[in-house]
């Protein structure tokens, strides 16, 4: 395999990769300012709403047949239930009690949950030493970012198992559509709508029982809204679908390398958040295990796209 060859494989995926790790960094900017006038469920709803209405232009425009494959609508709603529902809804509920920066940290150890549902779930492969150390930094990266020395500080142990929870969920999300979904042979455009769709009709319920918490014009709060779905959850689970089916799952859960970067960007300079010295310390350690952890996995599935 020549080094061009290399460079070539790369450049199928790179602007995806790149692409989704800015978008899914900011998305805990937008919650923040989403959190303004609706409560968590709301924010998860409309979310979905203007993720799908994006998702479902793209398919009318391009003209795309919707299949009603009964298999591939259940692989889709678990998937939207795993992704959009319950960790959506989990984030924006622990961000009403921990800054996005804290959010955005705790998502980049969704490799490790990807790599623990591999092993233990799905068994794709055997446990290697390399993942086992590669965890074990991880973990220690991740008792860093709480600060467990201190105990929790202000973060309440119920937010942050929210966190826990949902990175947990979407971990398991890699190697179900791996497994299950992209056998089925469907368009990223067509996972995606559905996907999303399914999490919407779920949420519409809630949505009503009480979704709005202020009825105030807020212009950065409706626009981080709109962002949030059109973009995180309406463009970026397309470039997401394609993504792993070109670079793999041990790849596209890597992109979580790049959010908490983005989200302590945006948070500190943005908002203005406060910082601790852990936090950063502890995501990078957090970014080290992963590295470690999938290292080989990362080359392999490089040598299998090119």
């Amino acid at each position: 395999m020549s080094k061009n060859q290399k460079v070539g494989g790369d450049e199928r995926w790179l602007h995806l990769f790149l692409a989704i790790g800015i978008f899914w960094g900011c998305s805990f900017l937008f919650i923040e300012q989403a959190l303004k006038f609706l409560n968590p469920v709301g924010v998860s709803f409309l979310r979905c709403l203007c993720g799908a209405m994006t998702i479902w232009i793209i398919v009318l425009v391009k003209k795309i047949k919707i299949p009603r494959e009964r298999k591939l609508w259940m692989h889709m709603f678990a998937l939207a239930l795993m992704t959009n529902v319950i960790p959506g809804t989990l984030i924006a509920l622990a961000q009403t009690n921990v800054t996005s920066v804290l959010a955005g940290i705790i998502n980049s150890t969704t490799p490790l949950t990807t790599l623990l549902a591999i092993m233990f779930f799905f068994r794709h492969e055997k446990i290697k030493s390399h993942q086992v150390l590669g965890l074990f930094i991880g973990f220690i990266g991740v008792a860093t970012v709480f600060g467990v020395w201190r105990g929790l500080g202000e973060n309440a142990p119920w937010a942050i198992g929210a966190l826990v929870i949902a990175v947990t969920f979407y971990g398991i999300t890699y190697p179900y559509t791996t497994k299950f979904v992209f056998p089925l042979k469907a368009r990223p455009e067509v996972l995606a709508v559905l996907q999303v769709t399914f999490g919407g009709f779920v949420l519409l319920p809630f949505f009503i029982m009480g979704g709005i918490k202020k009825f105030e014009f807020m212009p950065v709060s409706i626009i981080s809204v709109i962002a949030l779905g059109a973009i995180t959850s309406g463009l970026a689970p397309i470039w997401h679908f394609r993504l792993l089916s070109i670079a793999g799952s041990s790849v596209t859960s890597t992109v979580a390398y790049m959010t908490p970067i983005v989200a302590v960007i945006a948070g500190v300079i943005l908002l203005g958040e406060p910082i601790t010295w852990n936090e950063p310390v502890g995501g990078l350690v957090v970014l080290v295990g992963t590295a470690i952890s999938q290292g080989r996995h990362l080359r392999d599935s490089l040598e299998i796209v090119e």
